[in-house]
């Protein structure tokens, strides 16, 4: 079976999918210039080094079982990802996860596009049924981009997470496919109103 991929734009901004032979830009781009904020954010406690990255990007380019998608500054720079991984075809669902390593382009609005444009593409082009995410308690910002994608609070693990400020929750958020549709069905309908 051929792994679907994908490609969206956004005022000179791509989101697309990993590709062979970028392994390298990946691990400069993305891993060389860490960020104590972003490795915070995410609970990225381990530091990589560049065979360990170079090995993840070789291994998930071409699984089937996972979706993983590079964003692209306009200047050609990787900035961040997206990634459906632990795709369970039984059940129809999928864990999703983001990140925009280079602070810069924070409070954007990317966020939000990234988190809908694989929405579209796992409940539109794949055909899921759910998918869902951990966020820590700590990360408002992320929280609200996938509240505006239609991501719902399902869950809270207290306490789950240690940070240098004592204890911190998870929280557990997940989107249907009747959801995504409902959503997609409201905004239809609001633009044609309005047109």
């Amino acid at each position: 079976m051929t792994k679907k991929t994908a490609c969206w734009q956004r005022d000179g901004f791509t989101l697309r999918s990993f590709r062979k032979g970028e392994a390298e830009k990946y691990y400069q781009d993305c891993f060389t210039k860490t960020c104590e904020e972003v490795d915070y954010l995410t609970g990225t406690t381990q530091t990589f080094s560049r065979d360990d990255i170079i090995r993840y990007h070789n291994r998930v380019v071409s699984s089937s079982e996972r979706f993983d998608f590079i964003l692209v500054a306009p200047d050609g720079r990787f900035i961040g990802e997206a990634v459906v991984n632990e795709v369970d075809t039984l059940d129809q669902s999928a864990n999703f996860r983001i990140v925009i390593f280079d602070k810069a382009y924070w409070n954007q609005g990317l966020g939000s596009w990234m988190t809908t444009s694989v929405c579209d593409f796992v409940f539109g082009t794949v055909g899921l049924h759910r998918l869902e995410l951990e966020v820590y308690s700590f990360n408002p910002r992320a929280q609200a981009a996938y509240e505006k994608a239609g991501f719902k609070l399902e869950g809270r693990k207290r306490e789950s997470i240690k940070t240098k400020n004592g204890y911190a929750d998870t929280l557990i958020m997940a989107l249907l496919d009747k959801e995504w549709k409902a959503l997609k069905s409201n905004k239809k309908a609001f633009y044609e109103e309005v047109s």
